[in-house]
């Protein structure tokens, strides 16, 4: 049976990844009382996301949460494209859009790192809490708030909240109970992932610490995160999981990157995943609202996953703040939010991704040297640089977000 006095509190999140636990420390940090309940038992070591744009840098500073991630990260303030069949290769440093940001660079943190600091911050937080083993189940809103279950290891706890929100990622339970249309398409392709220790930078000279190699037969994305080398490739839809996995692979993989060296490579994760282009046609729907992965989904190139949900969170906190605290009107503050975030989402984020995807994985002799003369006319041009790498830095989105009314 539910808990037979539901728990009281302002704000639930449903789902402990950074988006959540992100809004949850900013809600608790203004003195809102907010839980997370997470389904899992600790904060997971989420490999997936390792990229944090400036905006994100300058929403974490606010927190007061940047000092702890840059000492588990790396800046990454230069990035680039690298042609595996001509060996050309364009960098960009993004020390030269300092003039619009604070941090211009990229921080290579893997977002467990994140959810762990909050998590960490939130133990004891006055106003906040997480709750792991909590799995949501059911929920009912009416005119006064939102009744949520949470199944427990040896039970169902209930909660009583203004605003539920659902950060509950790409399978979001929430999000299939309010019969959302999630419109978009899913790759035909898989993605495998692996991670290393092993000094891949010493076999690529000048190599930086994010590096988009094109090639029309196995495209890759090499990041440096603090500990490893992260490589993305991608992988026919037919393959066997177990084939991707294996030795074989890793070494096939890893040969074209370590001078023919590949089976000399310890790897530290192997993992496949597939990729979505997806955007929920509505993010709010009354005393709900949707953020993060459970709202839109895309494909890795650019790092603008994470990011995204992170700009949600801190873009709906503020409307709730505004709502809860200063009494504001609800409906028209969440229909904001709502056409802010799917508006920067349509406009930037699929088909930025989109583009990048394409970009990477060009097939035609003309398109990779399409490809290849408009990067190489961007980096000689110091105006339509700088526009480049505020886009791919995630500050146009931003400033676009602001115009929206």
């Amino acid at each position: 049976m539910p808990h037979s006095s539901p728990i009281r509190v302002q704000v639930v999140i449903a789902g402990g990844g950074p988006v959540g636990t992100m809004a949850a420390y900013r809600l608790a940090e203004r003195g809102i009382d907010v839980v997370v309940l997470e389904s899992a038992a600790v904060c997971l070591e989420d490999m997936r996301a390792s990229t944090l744009h400036p905006p994100s840098l300058e929403m974490l500073d606010e927190l007061g949460l940047l000092p702890d991630l840059l000492r588990q990260g790396l800046k990454a303030p230069e990035y680039q494209y690298r042609n595996r069949q001509t060996g050309a290769t364009i960098e960009l440093d993004m020390t030269e859009i300092g003039d619009v940001t604070p941090y211009p660079f990229r921080l290579q943190c893997e977002q467990f790192k994140l959810t762990r600091l909050i998590a960490d911050k939130l133990a004891g937080h006055r106003h906040g809490r997480i709750v792991f083993s909590r799995r949501v189940v059911h929920f009912d809103q009416d005119t006064d708030g939102v009744t949520v279950t949470a199944e427990t290891p040896v039970g169902l706890e209930t909660y009583r909240a203004d605003y539920l929100i659902a950060a509950d990622g790409a399978n979001s339970v929430i999000r299939k109970w309010l019969n959302v249309d999630f419109s978009g398409f899913t790759y035909p392709e898989k993605f495998l992932t692996l991670s290393t220790a092993y000094p891949i930078d010493q076999h690529i000279p000048g190599l930086a610490h994010v590096a988009y190699v094109a090639d029309a037969n196995e495209w890759c994305v090499m990041l440096r995160v603090l500990d490893f080398w992260r490589i993305l490739v991608p992988a026919t839809d037919d393959a066997d999981d177990a084939f991707l996995t294996g030795d074989a692979k890793k070494t096939s993989v890893l040969n074209g990157l370590v001078d023919g060296h590949g089976a000399d490579v310890v790897t530290n994760h192997r993992t496949i995943y597939r990729v979505h282009q997806r955007v929920a046609n509505q993010y709010a729907h009354g005393r709900v609202v949707l953020a993060g992965d459970a709202a839109h989904l895309n494909n890795p190139l650019g790092g603008f996953g994470m990011n995204s949900g992170l700009h949600d969170a801190w873009n709906l906190t503020d409307k709730l703040t505004s709502i809860l605290l200063d009494g504001d009107e609800a409906a028209p503050l969440l229909a904001h939010y709502d056409r802010q975030r799917r508006t920067v989402m349509n406009e930037f984020v699929q088909t930025q991704t989109i583009q990048n995807k394409a970009n990477m994985e060009a097939s035609g002799e003309n398109q990779r040297a399409l490809h290849q003369a408009n990067l190489e006319a961007i980096a000689a041009d110091p105006e339509r640089r700088h526009v480049y790498m505020q886009t791919q830095a995630m500050i146009s989105s931003r400033r676009r977000e602001a115009e929206i009314l």
